[in-house]
């Protein structure tokens, strides 16, 4: 039972809806609702009994005039006598028929529920726009003089500029065989030259900026290189391939021993499980992250990393941005010679610098040559720990670790969600086969009563102690 959704037992209907925390329970007679009610979803109590109107609004909706639904079924009409011919033209009769029926049908829809299943697809037509018209977006509300910061801007605006294109490849090949009208293609996010025009005053922020930043200040940075606590970048140093894994172990080890943790990238996913497999062989506390787990369950890795719940952790190109790890003292990067977007300049800074919260920071690249990308991060690197170093000295600093709370505030929200069911397992413990039978019997039917009172935590709680003692049963067996 979750937002967005309902269920029905007998007469009782119950809706969670996706705006809110609560639910409501509708009981019926027969075809007419005998009462509605607020419940709480997760225990089933009662909180409010309503005696009049009750509005239920869906999860998604889209809120348009009759008049203004039937202006758009009309231009969608145009559009689609308009088109259809030309696929015929083309000898696309496949998607010429394809494209009729599926327009036709949600047209019918509209007409009938005012709704129809990718209906943003004819946002032109409902909104009134004109062909090639930019779509509304949040950035329309900022007054002129917004500052926009813009963080990690050597990723940020990559991607921003690369949205728009993603998303019209794909809509052109909907378009092409058939399933959209051309319109489609006017559902869609900014281009970056409408982006620009709707940021006036902006920063960009990146450890790694790139051309585009530079061009847009002129050359004109400014640079954070001296830290609070006086941290300097890590310590380089260039390892050959041959041996590398023994090395490494080696390297790990010693941090571990430390109470320091360690952070591996690799290229390939193969590489990294094998990596992670041979470790955990070899008695190293390692984990692997990827692209596959979800993004709750890896902030609950690197939670457990900074705990010292193991001290090792594998990774490809999860390793970079954003990642504050002050416990993390060795980045280990093999094959660092692979030159590629993984093994790129920026890349590279970005890795080694998630050794930079630590005092004992030190980055180690195990390659069997020098390349350019990684002569220029070494150069780069190199240079910010020589002007750290400067300041330091002639303000008698000593570098410290920084010392952050470990919680993760995501995780223990998350985790806060789920109800621990307590169990009182000492009374039934010397139990014998008969008394388990008996007691078995006697709780679950406990437990379908309760469920039937929508007393799901009392019946959760049964059905654990139903399970301990079939797990005891089988053990006196």
């Amino acid at each position: 039972f979750k937002r967005g959704s309902f269920r029905v037992r007998g007469d009782v209907v119950e809706i969670y809806p996706s705006y809110q925390d609560e639910a409501y329970r509708v009981e019926l007679w027969g075809d007419e609702i005998d009462s509605i009610y607020t419940i709480d979803p997760l225990l089933g109590e009662v909180t409010q009994k309503h005696t009049t109107r009750l509005p239920i609004y869906p999860k998604s909706h889209y809120v348009m005039p009759k008049t203004t639904v039937k202006r758009a079924i009309k231009t969608i009409k145009q559009e689609l006598e308009w088109w259809e011919p030309k696929l015929i033209e083309e000898g696309k009769l496949l998607e010429a028929q394809r494209l009729h029926q599926r327009t036709m049908f949600d047209l019918e829809m509209m007409k009938e529920m005012g709704f129809c299943r990718g209906i943003e697809n004819y946002s032109r037509h409902l909104t009134g726009k004109k062909e090639g018209e930019p779509p509304p977006t949040l950035l329309d509300y900022l007054p002129r003089d917004t500052m926009v910061i813009i963080d990690e801007s050597h990723q940020t605006i990559p991607q921003v500029r690369g949205m728009f294109f993603g998303d019209q490849s794909r809509k052109r090949t909907l378009v092409e065989y058939g399933f959209r009208l051309p319109s489609a293609l006017d559902n869609r996010p900014l281009n970056f030259d409408e982006f620009e025009e709707r940021i006036g005053q902006r920063i960009y922020v990146s450890a790694t900026p790139g051309p585009y930043e530079f061009t847009k200040s002129s050359g004109e940075v400014i640079e954070q290189i001296i830290r609070p606590t006086g941290l300097m970048d890590p310590e380089v140093e260039v390892r050959p391939v041959k041996g590398q894994i023994d090395h490494l172990l080696g390297e790990c080890r010693l941090r571990a021993e430390q109470n320091e943790r360690v952070l591996v990238t690799t290229l390939t996913k193969k590489m990294s499980e094998d990596l992670t497999e041979y470790f955990t062989e070899v008695d190293v506390r390692v984990r692997y992250l990827h692209s596959d787990i979800e993004t709750l369950e890896r902030i609950r890795i690197l939670r457990d990393l900074r705990r010292g719940e193991f001290d090792v952790l594998v990774g490809i190109n999860l390793l970079r941005e954003g990642l504050d790890l002050p416990e993390v003292s060795l980045v280990a990067i093999l094959d660092a010679d692979k030159e590629g977007f993984l093994r790129s300049e920026s890349s590279l800074i970005q890795t080694m610098g998630r050794a930079a919260r630590n005092a004992h920071g030190k980055a180690i690249l195990y390659a069997d040559r020098i390349t350019d990308s990684m002569k220029r991060a070494m150069d780069e690197t190199t240079r910010r720990r020589a002007l750290q170093e400067v300041y330091n000295r002639e303000h008698g600093i000593t570098p410290k670790t920084i010392i952050k709370p470990i919680e993760s505030t995501l995780v223990t929200a998350a985790e806060a969600d789920y109800f621990k069911v307590p169990l009182e397992l000492d009374d039934i413990a010397d139990y014998s086969p008969q008394q388990i039978e008996e007691t078995i019997a006697r709780l679950e039917f406990e437990m379908r009563e309760h469920a039937k009172k929508f007393e799901f935590e009392k019946a959760a709680e049964l059905r654990d102690r139903i399970k301990y003692l079939r797990q005891r049963e089988l053990v006196v067996a």
